[in-house]
């Protein structure tokens, strides 16, 4: 098959989703590893790239001319290793040339970002390239599958290529397996869509301000309060961009704040009159958004002003007459 979406599904279609993999299945070890269903997945990545390859014609293009992947989600790259990488290729050169693809005036990169990047970075004008014919289909799979799979990528990174590579599945339930994710995990990184404009902006420069628990919770305090869960979000938001507040605290901190300024408008529409008897405080009246109570206190009324309190109430209450 040499649809990349038929391939994926494929290879994916027997993978058992990670809710349903029991913990003492897992091999563990100190650094994170690719899921189950991913590591399916990349292995069909690699394998179209060796085929784009194959079938390609080497080049020698001029660094100018090659732009990212349309569907690259890595919003930061490690500029430490990218340093390492860029005096390797200063010392040996390319050893691996870029995959690129032609699109209109331009060459968009297939495979090998950082190798290109890295060209840049030490001012070479041409790069090795191997030119392929290649799908939105195939660009975006590999986009995702390649990037999702970096142990430095942020879940806010994950979450664009997740939802720009979501048409390559026929339902949510697929992607997740294909991911080795759980449908729980899916949609931790779906939920970064829901998040305002304001906070999303930042992540675009900042991607690792959040991840996926955090971002789910903000999400749903601010869906549980209304305006005023995102009125709370655009005061405390700013603590977490500056380093103030941990990313972990959000949600609660939103909750609080709407919470407090729901009660402190309900308290300013309250009022209390007191009356009195000569001097003795006799009782009060208190009026709010809920009710409008009376308190007498016992030993001030006669019986006959008890009486008259009672006929009046029910005077103002009898049903009137049509």
């Amino acid at each position: 098959m040499s649809n990349m979406r038929e391939q994926l599904l494929a290879k994916t279609a027997g993978i058992r989703a990670t809710s349903s993999i029991k913990e003492d299945e897992v091999k563990r070890t100190g650094r994170t590893q690719t899921a189950p269903g991913l590591a399916g997945a990349l292995a069909v990545a690699q394998l179209r790239v060796q085929e784009l390859e194959s079938t390609g014609a080497a080049s020698q293009l001029s660094v100018a001319e090659v732009v990212p992947n349309p569907w690259q989600p890595r919003r930061v790259f490690n500029e430490e290793k990218l340093s390492e990488l860029a005096e390797s290729i200063r010392e040996v050169g390319l050893m691996q040339p870029i995959v690129v693809r032609r699109s209109e005036e331009s060459y968009q990169i297939v495979a090998g970002e950082r190798r290109w990047r890295a060209h840049k970075m030490i001012g070479l004008d041409t790069v090795k390239a191997v030119v392929v014919d290649c799908s939105d289909e195939d660009m975006a799979v590999l986009a995702l599958v390649e990037n999702i799979s970096r142990d430095d990528l942020s879940d806010y990174e994950i979450a664009i290529s997740v939802r720009q590579t979501e048409k390559e599945f026929p339902d949510r339930k697929r992607m997740a397996e294909a991911l080795g994710l759980s449908r729980t995990g899916l949609y931790q990184y779906l939920s970064f869509e829901k998040l305002p404009d304001f906070i999303r902006n930042d992540l675009d420069l900042h991607p690792r301000l959040l991840g996926g628990n955090a971002a789910d919770a903000i999400v749903a305090a601010i869906r549980k309060h209304g305006e005023g869960g995102l009125d709370a979000a655009k005061e405390i938001w700013p603590l977490v961009v500056a380093g103030n507040m941990d990313q972990g605290k959000v949600a609660a901190a939103i909750k609080a704040l709407a919470t407090r300024r729901v009660t402190t408008s309900s308290a300013s529409e309250r009022s209390i009159d007191k009356f009195f008897s000569g001097k003795e405080h006799a009782g009060s009246i208190t009026k709010d958004v809920n009710s409008f109570t009376v308190k007498i206190k016992a030993g001030v009324l006669t019986e006959a002003q008890e009486t008259q309190i009672r006929e009046l109430m029910s005077q103002m209450f009898r049903p009137q007459p049509n």
